[in-house]
Protein backbone atom coordinates (compact mmCIF):
# COMPACT_ATOMS: atom_id res chain seq x y z
CA UNK A 1 0.00 0.00 0.00
CA UNK A 2 1.22 3.48 -0.85
CA UNK A 3 1.78 5.44 2.32
CA UNK A 4 3.54 8.42 3.82
CA UNK A 5 6.72 7.83 5.79
CA UNK A 6 6.76 8.25 9.57
CA UNK A 7 10.06 8.28 11.49
CA UNK A 8 10.78 8.91 15.15
CA UNK A 9 13.10 6.39 16.83
CA UNK A 10 16.30 8.37 16.45
CA UNK A 11 14.74 11.72 17.25
CA UNK A 12 11.86 11.36 19.70
CA UNK A 13 13.95 10.06 22.64
CA UNK A 14 11.51 7.15 22.92
CA UNK A 15 11.98 3.58 21.61
CA UNK A 16 9.44 1.30 19.95
CA UNK A 17 9.82 -1.21 22.77
CA UNK A 18 8.85 1.44 25.32
CA UNK A 19 5.82 2.47 23.26
CA UNK A 20 4.79 -1.18 23.04
CA UNK A 21 4.99 -1.37 26.82
CA UNK A 22 2.77 1.72 27.19
CA UNK A 23 0.34 0.34 24.60
CA UNK A 24 0.07 -2.87 26.59
CA UNK A 25 -0.45 -1.04 29.88
CA UNK A 26 -3.17 1.12 28.36
CA UNK A 27 -4.81 -1.91 26.70
CA UNK A 28 -4.68 -0.38 23.24
CA UNK A 29 -5.61 -3.69 21.62
CA UNK A 30 -8.99 -3.57 23.35
CA UNK A 31 -9.53 0.00 22.17
CA UNK A 32 -8.62 -1.00 18.59
CA UNK A 33 -11.24 -3.76 18.79
CA UNK A 34 -13.73 -1.21 20.09
CA UNK A 35 -13.10 1.14 17.18
CA UNK A 36 -13.41 -1.75 14.70
CA UNK A 37 -16.80 -2.61 16.20
CA UNK A 38 -17.90 1.02 16.04
CA UNK A 39 -16.62 1.36 12.47
CA UNK A 40 -18.77 -1.60 11.39
CA UNK A 41 -21.86 0.30 12.57
CA UNK A 42 -21.24 3.03 9.99
CA UNK A 43 -23.00 6.24 11.09
CA UNK A 44 -24.54 4.90 14.29
CA UNK A 45 -21.70 5.77 16.67
CA UNK A 46 -19.44 8.72 17.40
CA UNK A 47 -16.73 7.12 15.26
CA UNK A 48 -19.03 7.76 12.30
CA UNK A 49 -16.47 9.87 10.43
CA UNK A 50 -14.44 6.72 9.74
CA UNK A 51 -17.23 5.49 7.46
CA UNK A 52 -17.34 8.63 5.30
CA UNK A 53 -14.69 7.57 2.73
CA UNK A 54 -16.55 4.29 2.17
CA UNK A 55 -20.04 5.75 1.73
CA UNK A 56 -20.93 5.17 -1.92
CA UNK A 57 -24.34 6.82 -1.64
CA UNK A 58 -22.71 10.00 -0.31
CA UNK A 59 -20.26 9.96 -3.19
CA UNK A 60 -23.04 9.48 -5.76
CA UNK A 61 -25.20 12.30 -4.35
CA UNK A 62 -22.30 14.72 -4.39
CA UNK A 63 -21.30 13.76 -7.93
CA UNK A 64 -24.84 14.38 -9.19
CA UNK A 65 -25.05 17.80 -7.55
CA UNK A 66 -21.57 18.79 -8.73
CA UNK A 67 -22.50 17.87 -12.29
CA UNK A 68 -25.68 19.93 -12.01
CA UNK A 69 -23.91 23.02 -10.65
CA UNK A 70 -21.00 22.85 -13.09
CA UNK A 71 -23.50 23.17 -15.94
CA UNK A 72 -23.93 26.76 -14.73
CA UNK A 73 -20.23 27.34 -15.47
CA UNK A 74 -19.61 29.32 -12.26
CA UNK A 75 -16.60 31.62 -12.24
CA UNK A 76 -16.48 31.97 -8.45
CA UNK A 77 -17.27 29.65 -5.55
CA UNK A 78 -17.83 31.27 -2.14
CA UNK A 79 -17.69 28.82 0.75
CA UNK A 80 -19.34 30.27 3.86
CA UNK A 81 -18.49 28.40 7.05
CA UNK A 82 -16.25 28.49 10.10
CA UNK A 83 -14.15 25.98 12.02
CA UNK A 84 -14.65 22.43 10.83
CA UNK A 85 -17.12 23.64 8.23
CA UNK A 86 -14.34 25.32 6.25
CA UNK A 87 -10.88 24.40 7.52
CA UNK A 88 -10.76 20.92 5.95
CA UNK A 89 -11.81 22.01 2.47
CA UNK A 90 -9.50 25.02 2.61
CA UNK A 91 -6.60 22.82 3.75
CA UNK A 92 -7.02 20.39 0.86
CA UNK A 93 -7.66 23.09 -1.72
CA UNK A 94 -4.60 25.09 -0.67
CA UNK A 95 -2.42 21.97 -0.51
CA UNK A 96 -3.30 20.93 -4.06
CA UNK A 97 -3.84 24.26 -5.81
CA UNK A 98 -1.29 26.29 -3.85
CA UNK A 99 -1.71 29.42 -1.75
CA UNK A 100 -1.26 31.73 -4.72
CA UNK A 101 -3.27 29.88 -7.35
CA UNK A 102 -5.43 32.98 -8.01
CA UNK A 103 -2.37 34.55 -9.67
CA UNK A 104 -2.73 32.03 -12.49
CA UNK A 105 -6.21 33.33 -13.40
CA UNK A 106 -8.05 30.04 -12.89
CA UNK A 107 -11.39 29.43 -14.59
CA UNK A 108 -13.00 29.08 -11.16
CA UNK A 109 -11.82 31.12 -8.18
CA UNK A 110 -12.57 29.90 -4.66
CA UNK A 111 -13.02 32.14 -1.60
CA UNK A 112 -13.56 30.98 1.97
CA UNK A 113 -15.62 33.36 4.09
CA UNK A 114 -14.94 32.25 7.66
CA UNK A 115 -15.26 35.38 9.78
CA UNK A 116 -17.47 38.42 10.21
CA UNK A 117 -14.56 40.84 9.77
CA UNK A 118 -16.25 43.65 7.85
CA UNK A 119 -13.25 44.31 5.58
CA UNK A 120 -13.06 40.67 4.55
CA UNK A 121 -16.80 40.52 3.91
CA UNK A 122 -16.66 43.76 1.91
CA UNK A 123 -13.92 42.29 -0.29
CA UNK A 124 -16.03 39.19 -0.98
CA UNK A 125 -19.01 41.40 -1.82
CA UNK A 126 -16.86 43.30 -4.32
CA UNK A 127 -15.87 40.04 -5.99
CA UNK A 128 -19.48 38.87 -6.01
CA UNK A 129 -20.87 42.08 -7.49
CA UNK A 130 -18.19 42.29 -10.17
CA UNK A 131 -18.96 38.77 -11.38
CA UNK A 132 -22.72 39.28 -11.31
CA UNK A 133 -22.49 42.57 -13.19
CA UNK A 134 -20.53 40.77 -15.89
CA UNK A 135 -23.31 38.22 -16.20
CA UNK A 136 -21.29 35.40 -14.64
CA UNK A 137 -22.64 32.77 -12.30
CA UNK A 138 -21.40 32.69 -8.72
CA UNK A 139 -21.96 29.61 -6.58
CA UNK A 140 -22.58 29.98 -2.82
CA UNK A 141 -22.04 27.00 -0.51
CA UNK A 142 -23.11 27.74 3.06
CA UNK A 143 -22.02 25.12 5.61
CA UNK A 144 -23.12 24.75 9.24
CA UNK A 145 -24.16 21.49 10.85
CA UNK A 146 -26.32 23.13 13.53
CA UNK A 147 -27.78 25.58 11.05
CA UNK A 148 -27.42 28.29 13.70
CA UNK A 149 -23.71 29.21 13.78
CA UNK A 150 -23.81 32.98 14.22
CA UNK A 151 -20.92 34.01 11.97
CA UNK A 152 -21.98 31.65 9.19
CA UNK A 153 -25.64 32.62 9.23
CA UNK A 154 -24.85 36.35 9.31
CA UNK A 155 -22.41 36.08 6.42
CA UNK A 156 -24.89 33.99 4.46
CA UNK A 157 -27.63 36.59 4.94
CA UNK A 158 -25.31 39.37 3.78
CA UNK A 159 -24.11 37.48 0.68
CA UNK A 160 -27.60 36.21 -0.13
CA UNK A 161 -28.99 39.76 -0.01
CA UNK A 162 -26.43 40.83 -2.62
CA UNK A 163 -27.22 37.80 -4.75
CA UNK A 164 -30.93 38.62 -4.67
CA UNK A 165 -30.25 42.16 -5.91
CA UNK A 166 -28.83 40.83 -9.16
CA UNK A 167 -30.53 37.49 -9.76
CA UNK A 168 -34.19 36.50 -9.61
CA UNK A 169 -33.07 32.86 -9.99
CA UNK A 170 -30.73 33.12 -6.99
CA UNK A 171 -31.95 29.77 -5.62
CA UNK A 172 -30.02 27.77 -8.21
CA UNK A 173 -26.78 29.47 -7.17
CA UNK A 174 -27.02 28.35 -3.53
CA UNK A 175 -26.10 24.99 -1.99
CA UNK A 176 -26.81 24.44 1.70
CA UNK A 177 -24.80 21.85 3.65
CA UNK A 178 -26.27 21.30 7.11
CA UNK A 179 -27.73 18.78 9.53
CA UNK A 180 -31.12 17.31 8.71
CA UNK A 181 -33.99 19.23 10.28
CA UNK A 182 -31.77 22.10 11.40
CA UNK A 183 -33.30 25.60 11.09
CA UNK A 184 -31.18 26.15 7.97
CA UNK A 185 -32.36 22.85 6.49
CA UNK A 186 -35.97 23.89 6.94
CA UNK A 187 -35.30 27.27 5.36
CA UNK A 188 -33.49 25.66 2.43
CA UNK A 189 -36.51 23.46 1.80
CA UNK A 190 -38.80 26.51 1.83
CA UNK A 191 -36.61 28.50 -0.56
CA UNK A 192 -35.80 25.46 -2.71
CA UNK A 193 -32.03 25.55 -2.26
CA UNK A 194 -30.13 22.37 -3.07
CA UNK A 195 -29.34 20.48 0.13
CA UNK A 196 -26.54 18.24 1.34
CA UNK A 197 -26.75 16.42 4.67
CA UNK A 198 -24.10 16.17 7.41
CA UNK A 199 -24.54 12.88 9.33
CA UNK A 200 -25.65 13.42 12.92
CA UNK A 201 -22.66 11.68 14.53
CA UNK A 202 -19.99 13.34 12.38
CA UNK A 203 -18.49 16.31 14.21
CA UNK A 204 -17.30 19.38 12.31
CA UNK A 205 -13.58 18.82 12.80
CA UNK A 206 -13.94 15.24 11.52
CA UNK A 207 -16.13 16.16 8.54
CA UNK A 208 -13.68 16.88 5.72
CA UNK A 209 -14.63 13.65 3.87
CA UNK A 210 -18.34 14.39 4.13
CA UNK A 211 -20.26 16.77 1.86
CA UNK A 212 -18.71 19.56 3.97
CA UNK A 213 -15.39 19.05 2.21
CA UNK A 214 -16.11 16.91 -0.82
CA UNK A 215 -18.70 19.14 -2.52
CA UNK A 216 -16.71 22.42 -2.65
CA UNK A 217 -13.50 20.52 -3.46
CA UNK A 218 -15.14 18.66 -6.35
CA UNK A 219 -16.60 21.90 -7.70
CA UNK A 220 -13.10 23.39 -7.54
CA UNK A 221 -11.70 20.55 -9.65
CA UNK A 222 -9.89 18.66 -6.91
CA UNK A 223 -9.61 14.91 -7.61
CA UNK A 224 -11.90 13.80 -4.79
CA UNK A 225 -11.73 10.19 -6.01
CA UNK A 226 -8.03 10.06 -5.13
CA UNK A 227 -8.62 12.06 -1.95
CA UNK A 228 -11.15 9.46 -0.80
CA UNK A 229 -8.87 6.57 -1.74
CA UNK A 230 -6.15 8.15 0.36
CA UNK A 231 -8.59 8.46 3.26
CA UNK A 232 -9.65 4.82 2.88
CA UNK A 233 -6.01 3.75 3.08
CA UNK A 234 -5.66 5.97 6.16
CA UNK A 235 -8.48 4.10 7.89
CA UNK A 236 -6.86 0.74 7.09
CA UNK A 237 -3.44 1.88 8.32
CA UNK A 238 -4.82 3.75 11.34
CA UNK A 239 -6.79 0.77 12.63
CA UNK A 240 -3.93 -1.70 12.26
CA UNK A 241 -2.82 -3.48 15.43
CA UNK A 242 0.72 -3.65 14.07
CA UNK A 243 2.14 -0.78 16.09
CA UNK A 244 5.23 -0.29 13.94
CA UNK A 245 3.08 0.22 10.82
CA UNK A 246 0.41 2.37 12.45
CA UNK A 247 1.60 5.99 12.46
CA UNK A 248 -1.69 7.19 13.99
CA UNK A 249 -1.11 5.08 17.07
CA UNK A 250 2.64 5.72 17.18
CA UNK A 251 2.19 9.50 17.09
CA UNK A 252 -0.61 9.36 19.68
CA UNK A 253 1.61 7.33 22.02
CA UNK A 254 4.52 9.71 21.49
CA UNK A 255 2.36 12.72 22.32
CA UNK A 256 0.93 10.93 25.36
CA UNK A 257 4.31 9.89 26.77
CA UNK A 258 5.80 13.36 26.32
CA UNK A 259 2.68 14.93 27.86
CA UNK A 260 3.24 12.79 30.94
CA UNK A 261 6.72 14.34 31.06
CA UNK A 262 5.31 17.90 31.08
CA UNK A 263 5.75 18.55 27.35
CA UNK A 264 2.44 20.25 26.69
CA UNK A 265 2.97 21.96 23.33
CA UNK A 266 2.81 20.17 19.98
CA UNK A 267 4.30 22.14 17.11
CA UNK A 268 3.61 21.06 13.54
CA UNK A 269 6.62 22.42 11.67
CA UNK A 270 5.73 22.36 7.99
CA UNK A 271 8.34 22.72 5.26
CA UNK A 272 5.89 23.42 2.44
CA UNK A 273 4.08 26.74 2.16
CA UNK A 274 1.06 25.11 0.52
CA UNK A 275 0.46 22.92 3.60
CA UNK A 276 0.07 25.79 6.06
CA UNK A 277 -3.73 25.44 6.07
CA UNK A 278 -3.32 21.71 6.77
CA UNK A 279 -1.46 22.73 9.92
CA UNK A 280 -4.28 25.05 10.92
CA UNK A 281 -6.83 22.30 10.27
CA UNK A 282 -4.85 20.05 12.63
CA UNK A 283 -4.63 22.85 15.19
CA UNK A 284 -8.42 22.87 15.50
CA UNK A 285 -8.58 19.07 15.49
CA UNK A 286 -6.20 18.77 18.43
CA UNK A 287 -7.32 21.88 20.31
CA UNK A 288 -11.03 21.08 20.39
CA UNK A 289 -10.58 17.35 20.82
CA UNK A 290 -7.97 17.18 23.57
CA UNK A 291 -8.38 20.40 25.55
CA UNK A 292 -10.92 19.39 28.20
CA UNK A 293 -11.87 20.57 31.66
CA UNK A 294 -13.27 17.17 32.66
CA UNK A 295 -12.09 13.67 31.88
CA UNK A 296 -14.32 10.76 30.92
CA UNK A 297 -14.86 9.98 34.62
CA UNK A 298 -16.25 13.46 35.30
CA UNK A 299 -13.13 14.56 37.19
CA UNK A 300 -11.76 18.09 36.69
CA UNK A 301 -8.37 17.60 35.04
CA UNK A 302 -7.83 20.66 32.79
CA UNK A 303 -6.19 18.45 30.20
CA UNK A 304 -4.73 19.67 26.95
CA UNK A 305 -1.84 19.84 24.53
CA UNK A 306 -1.44 23.24 22.89
CA UNK A 307 -1.13 22.89 19.10
CA UNK A 308 1.00 25.39 17.19
CA UNK A 309 1.92 25.70 13.52
CA UNK A 310 5.30 26.76 12.19
CA UNK A 311 6.30 27.22 8.56
CA UNK A 312 9.77 26.45 7.22
CA UNK A 313 11.92 28.20 6.42
CA UNK A 314 9.97 31.34 7.35
CA UNK A 315 9.67 30.62 11.05
CA UNK A 316 13.30 29.61 11.44
CA UNK A 317 13.76 33.38 11.46
CA UNK A 318 11.06 34.05 14.06
CA UNK A 319 10.78 31.24 16.59
CA UNK A 320 13.77 28.93 16.07
CA UNK A 321 15.61 30.74 18.88
CA UNK A 322 12.75 29.94 21.24
CA UNK A 323 12.42 26.34 20.04
CA UNK A 324 16.14 25.60 20.34
CA UNK A 325 17.04 27.76 23.33
CA UNK A 326 13.83 28.13 25.29
CA UNK A 327 11.97 25.79 27.66
CA UNK A 328 11.80 22.09 26.80
CA UNK A 329 8.03 22.01 26.69
CA UNK A 330 7.48 21.18 23.01
CA UNK A 331 7.23 18.07 20.88
CA UNK A 332 7.58 18.75 17.16
CA UNK A 333 6.17 16.98 14.14
CA UNK A 334 8.11 17.97 11.05
CA UNK A 335 6.08 17.66 7.84
CA UNK A 336 7.96 17.50 4.54
CA UNK A 337 7.27 16.59 0.92
CA UNK A 338 9.81 14.35 -0.83
CA UNK A 339 9.05 14.64 -4.56
CA UNK A 340 7.19 16.80 -7.04
CA UNK A 341 9.00 20.09 -6.42
CA UNK A 342 9.39 22.62 -9.23
CA UNK A 343 13.00 22.65 -10.42
CA UNK A 344 14.49 26.11 -10.01
CA UNK A 345 18.27 26.30 -10.27
CA UNK A 346 20.10 28.85 -8.17
CA UNK A 347 21.90 31.33 -10.50
CA UNK A 348 25.68 31.43 -10.77
CA UNK A 349 25.64 34.92 -9.24
CA UNK A 350 24.79 33.38 -5.86
CA UNK A 351 27.56 32.53 -3.35
CA UNK A 352 29.78 29.74 -4.72
CA UNK A 353 28.60 27.09 -2.25
CA UNK A 354 25.06 27.44 -3.60
CA UNK A 355 25.90 27.31 -7.29
CA UNK A 356 24.50 24.41 -9.34
CA UNK A 357 22.03 23.68 -6.53
CA UNK A 358 18.25 23.91 -6.80
CA UNK A 359 15.86 25.55 -4.38
CA UNK A 360 14.65 22.06 -3.45
CA UNK A 361 18.22 21.03 -2.61
CA UNK A 362 18.48 24.03 -0.33
CA UNK A 363 15.10 23.36 1.30
CA UNK A 364 16.10 19.76 2.06
CA UNK A 365 19.34 21.07 3.56
CA UNK A 366 17.38 23.41 5.82
CA UNK A 367 15.12 20.55 6.94
CA UNK A 368 18.07 18.29 7.71
CA UNK A 369 20.07 21.06 9.36
CA UNK A 370 17.13 22.07 11.55
CA UNK A 371 16.57 18.49 12.65
CA UNK A 372 20.24 17.98 13.47
CA UNK A 373 20.11 21.15 15.59
CA UNK A 374 17.02 19.82 17.37
CA UNK A 375 18.80 16.54 18.16
CA UNK A 376 21.95 18.26 19.42
CA UNK A 377 19.82 20.50 21.66
CA UNK A 378 17.79 17.64 23.10
CA UNK A 379 14.51 18.68 21.42
CA UNK A 380 12.26 15.67 20.67
CA UNK A 381 10.53 15.32 17.32
CA UNK A 382 9.14 12.98 14.71
CA UNK A 383 8.92 13.38 10.94
CA UNK A 384 6.10 12.80 8.48
CA UNK A 385 7.21 12.72 4.85
CA UNK A 386 4.63 12.81 2.08
CA UNK A 387 6.00 11.10 -1.06
CA UNK A 388 4.17 13.74 -3.11
CA UNK A 389 1.81 16.63 -2.45
CA UNK A 390 -1.21 15.11 -4.19
CA UNK A 391 -4.81 14.24 -3.33
CA UNK A 392 -4.07 10.65 -2.31
CA UNK A 393 -1.40 11.47 0.26
CA UNK A 394 -3.22 14.54 1.56
CA UNK A 395 -6.31 12.38 2.11
CA UNK A 396 -4.23 9.73 3.84
CA UNK A 397 -2.50 12.30 6.04
CA UNK A 398 -5.74 13.94 7.19
CA UNK A 399 -7.35 10.59 7.96
CA UNK A 400 -4.36 9.32 9.91
CA UNK A 401 -4.32 12.50 11.97
CA UNK A 402 -8.03 12.21 12.82
CA UNK A 403 -7.47 8.64 14.02
CA UNK A 404 -4.37 9.79 15.94
CA UNK A 405 -6.57 12.19 17.92
CA UNK A 406 -9.13 9.45 18.63
CA UNK A 407 -6.33 7.34 20.14
CA UNK A 408 -4.91 10.29 22.05
CA UNK A 409 -8.30 11.03 23.59
CA UNK A 410 -8.46 7.46 24.83
CA UNK A 411 -4.94 7.60 26.25
CA UNK A 412 -5.61 10.89 28.05
CA UNK A 413 -9.07 9.72 29.15
CA UNK A 414 -10.86 12.69 27.59
CA UNK A 415 -13.70 12.75 25.08
CA UNK A 416 -12.21 13.59 21.64
CA UNK A 417 -15.63 14.27 20.10
CA UNK A 418 -17.27 16.96 22.23
CA UNK A 419 -16.41 20.63 22.91
CA UNK A 420 -18.63 21.77 25.80
CA UNK A 421 -16.59 24.82 26.82
CA UNK A 422 -16.96 26.43 23.39
CA UNK A 423 -20.53 27.28 24.39
CA UNK A 424 -19.24 29.59 27.15
CA UNK A 425 -18.11 32.40 24.85
CA UNK A 426 -21.11 31.94 22.56
CA UNK A 427 -23.44 32.57 25.49
CA UNK A 428 -21.56 35.74 26.45
CA UNK A 429 -21.68 37.03 22.88
CA UNK A 430 -25.44 36.53 22.79
CA UNK A 431 -25.80 38.36 26.11
CA UNK A 432 -23.88 41.32 24.68
CA UNK A 433 -25.83 41.40 21.42
CA UNK A 434 -29.21 40.93 23.10
CA UNK A 435 -28.86 41.73 26.85
CA UNK A 436 -32.64 41.83 27.33
CA UNK A 437 -32.91 38.09 26.76
CA UNK A 438 -30.08 36.87 29.03
CA UNK A 439 -29.26 33.62 27.28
Amino acid sequence: MKQLHFSFQETSQITVSYLKQIAQEKKIDIHCDHIETEFAQKYQTRFASLWLPFDQELKKNIELLVKKKLRLKPTVLIVIGIGGSALGAKAVHQAIRGRFYHAGNPTLRVYFLQTIDSNRVATIIQVLEKELKQGNNVLINVITKSGTTTETIVNFEVILAVLKEYRSDYQELVVVTTGKDSPLWERAEREKFDLLDIPKNVGGRYSVFSAVGLFPLAIAGINTEQLIKGAQSGVTLGLSKNLEKNSSLLSALLLYVHYQNTITIHDMFIFSVDLEAVGKWYRQLMGESIGKELNTHGERVLAGITPTVSLGTIDLHSVAQLYLGGPRDKFTTFVTVKNGHKKITIPATAPHYLQNKTLSDLMHAFVEGTQIAYQKNDRPFCTVTLPEKNEFFIGQFLQLKMIEIMYLGYLLEVDPFDQPNVELYKKEVKNIVDPSKRW
